[in-house]
């Protein structure tokens, strides 16, 4: 298996768990928080396709799918580029709240689907190319994948895991 191949699969098995924690859910479901710090499962899934959406769009030198095809607007939040989530505060979280499940899933969906078709133009050399220098050692297409990848996981586990708490009426 080429390593293309391993990262769509590992891509499209994010959609998957993403479908599977977000299904079902109104927006309360999706808004509530085990605490007034904690992270909800709207904010989780946003951010993790927010960060997919800028890292694979700037290093497939494409525009970010947040801004082409307007998705601010149906989150009810402005339209920064560089907002992925990342040192949100409580209140920035909150207002994270795209209303229903299906604005959530159909930009994971597009996100998916746009990252699918640039791993699949991939040769196993371009995971080399170096797209920033300032790290020692310096980042890599590879490395950064990974990065997004793991990260990806990390918040879909814990938004399966506020999905669960939720449904025990923690």
């Amino acid at each position: 298996m080429r390593l293309n191949e391993a990262l769509i699969s590992s891509f499209e098995q994010i959609r998957s768990l993403v479908h599977g924690t977000v299904q079902g859910l109104d927006a309360r479901a999706l808004a509530w928080r085990p605490d007034p710090q904690a992270n909800p499962i709207a904010w989780l899934v946003w951010h993790l396709t927010r960060v997919q959406d800028d890292h694979v769009s700037e290093i497939g030198g494409r525009e970010q799918l947040w801004v082409a095809e307007g998705w601010p607007e149906r989150f009810g939040l402005p339209g920064d580029l560089l907002d992925t989530g990342y040192g949100h505060s409580p209140d920035q979280v909150a207002a994270v709240h795209p209303g229903n499940p299906g604005v959530l899933l159909e930009y994971q969906d597009r996100v998916a689907h746009m990252t699918k078709r640039y791993l699949e133009g991939l040769d196993s050399g371009d995971f080399d190319r170096v797209i920033d220098g300032s790290y020692d050692p310096p980042v890599t297409v590879g490395v950064r994948l990974m990065s997004v990848n793991s990260d990806a996981l990390q918040h879909v586990g814990q938004a399966a895991y506020v999905r669960g708490l939720w449904e025990r009426g923690a």
